[in-house]
């Protein structure tokens, strides 16, 4: 019973470090996304091609959270008004961000200056799910390489995402994989959910993802 109750106050802390992050957001008026997948699923492509589309609406920041490099960070650095990268390697928790490693990161960030903050999380569909940072939306990316099969064995991060992602559609043609089928185990677990599909690489659907962001940041009237 130890153990369980060990777990559960880490749980609680970093629940309480993530109200304090959100009110932190909200005093700033800055929109947050908690950006999660499994690695190479395509989070750095579509926060880049959220930025190429909205930088003449929104000031953009950028957490980027990895294991061990900065080559995300790096890709983005040039077109986001700020980057932070938290690196992993040596904390406590490796396998995903949590809400003491953002609450350093947003110290760093220019928060008078950003309206739409995308937090990169570590590439895993296990650990993120656990951690909630103080975002106001959890987005999941899921790439059709890696099959229609996720939200049956990874499906607590899809039970609790407001949103969805199926991106790569452009490999359609090439792989084995069932949309109809992967959207309804997905509403199984999650009535409520939106379901963008796009393609980072053609631009495909990147619109329809914009838009979501849009209507989420002016539904809860943050903005500056």
């Amino acid at each position: 019973m130890k153990k369980i109750e060990i777990v559960q106050n880490i749980l609680e802390a970093n629940e309480s470090i993530a109200s304090q992050n959100q009110r932190l957001l909200d005093e700033y008026k800055v929109f947050a996304i908690n950006i999660m997948s499994s690695p190479g699923a395509g989070k750095t492509s579509l926060i880049l091609q959220t930025i190429a589309r909205l930088k003449d609406k929104l000031r953009i920041g950028v957490v980027e959270g990895d294991f061990a490099s900065t080559i995300d960070a790096d890709k983005v650095k040039d077109e986001a008004a700020a980057v932070v990268q938290i690196t992993t390697r040596n904390m406590s928790e490796q396998c995903a961000l949590i809400a003491n490693m953002v609450s350093h990161a947003l110290k760093c960030l220019p928060l008078g200056d950003i309206d739409l903050l995308l937090i990169e999380n570590v590439g895993n569909l296990l650990c993120p799910a656990e951690f909630v940072l103080g975002e106001h939306r959890r987005v999941v990316i899921s790439s059709l390489p890696e099959g229609d099969d996720k939200p049956i064995k990874y499906p607590v991060i899809f039970a609790d995402a407001d949103a969805v992602v199926i991106n790569k559609l452009d490999f359609l043609p090439y792989v084995d994989f069932d949309i109809a089928a992967f959207e309804k185990a997905i509403k199984r677990l999650n009535p409520g959910v939106k379901i963008l599909q796009v393609s980072c690489k053609t631009g495909a659907g990147i619109e329809n993802w914009c838009s979501w962001l849009l209507d989420e940041l002016k539904a809860n009237r943050i903005g500056k």
